[in-house]
């Protein structure tokens, strides 16, 4: 009995958190991320609970798990897109884990699914030597590229010539933007990559902060990257409630996991393709990336 109320009493702290916005520490953090796997473990408790006879104890369990279930099951159905008729952009995303991921893999991704733009996190000098001698600027010539040691280089690779822009805030990483010209349409991209709410919850949440916010009229903005950040961080929802929508969620596939590619620990979706609410996603993939801890995001837009 006491092992069950304390297993349910941790349940209903971490339900309670997310479902009040409540990002927290590192600690209550990482926990939330796992929220889908609460939701299943927490059914199961409930259930067996209620099944010994212990009613109150697993109404309450149940209650949050369902309320948990009500906010992850809608990721798994697709949702009405804008009607619009613009041009196709195809954007992609890669986490290349501190320059470790398979450049052939990259480049050929690129080309078979005719990438428009690539954002690349975690580029190091030698593999953005080594994505040139890969001909990955034969296929996207343009390019903003900062790449450094440690994981804090990142880059920008257009099939369109790109303005480099400086639209996010201060970062440990960088997180360069651009804009580019679609036909007619002025598109401005932001690779994004803010340190992880794990290593400190309190810059993560200062970097989520300094990313740009929708702009509801002007140039259509994309950010996409490694957010480090799900569905279920309240920081993360900020973001998105300013005008954005993650092309996963959008498409039906925001419960595909894309960090770590390993069974351990517990898969989470932190890489996304945030999209100009004025924008349709026509197609969103998670692709298979050798050598690196991530997989990489794809998503096919119609602008307007």
């Amino acid at each position: 009995m006491i092992l069950l109320f304390v297993m349910a009493l941790a349940f209903v702290y971490v339900a309670a958190l997310r479902l009040l916005g409540l990002d927290g520490n590192r600690v209550t953090a990482a926990l939330i991320a796992l929220t889908p796997y609460w939701a299943a473990a927490g059914l199961v408790l409930g259930v067996l609970s209620l099944a010994f006879r212990h009613w109150w104890i697993g109404g309450v369990v149940t209650v949050a798990a369902l309320a948990l279930a009500g906010v992850v099951v809608p990721r798994v159905i697709p949702s009405a897109q804008p009607q619009v008729h613009g041009a196709t952009l195809r954007v992609m995303s890669s986490n290349q884990y501190l320059g470790h991921a398979d450049v052939q893999t990259i480049v050929r991704l690129v080309r078979d699914n005719h990438v428009d733009v690539l954002n690349l996190l975690e580029l190091t000098r030698r593999e953005a030597t080594e994505f040139e001698r890969a001909g990955l600027f034969d296929l996207l010539p343009y390019r903003v590229f900062k790449p450094q040691g440690g994981g804090a280089g990142s880059g920008i690779a257009s099939r369109y010539p790109v303005t480099e822009l400086s639209l996010a805030g201060p970062s440990m990483m960088e997180q360069p933007s651009a804009r580019i010209e679609v036909g007619t349409t002025a598109v401005e991209i932001v690779a994004v990559h803010p340190v992880p709410p794990t290593t400190s919850a309190l810059i993560w949440r200062q970097e989520m902060g300094g990313l740009p916010r929708a702009p509801g009229s002007g140039p259509v903005r994309i950010l996409a990257g490694d957010f480090n950040s799900t569905l279920d961080h309240a920081t993360f929802r900020s973001l998105l409630d300013s005008g954005y929508t993650d092309a996963g969620e959008s498409r039906g596939a925001g419960l595909v996991r894309t960090w770590p590619s390993s069974p351990f620990p517990p898969p989470v979706t932190i890489d996304h393709v945030l999209v100009d609410a004025r924008a349709a996603v026509r197609d969103y993939r998670v692709l298979d990336v050798p050598k690196s801890d991530h997989k990489a995001v794809f998503a096919e837009l119609m602008l307007p």
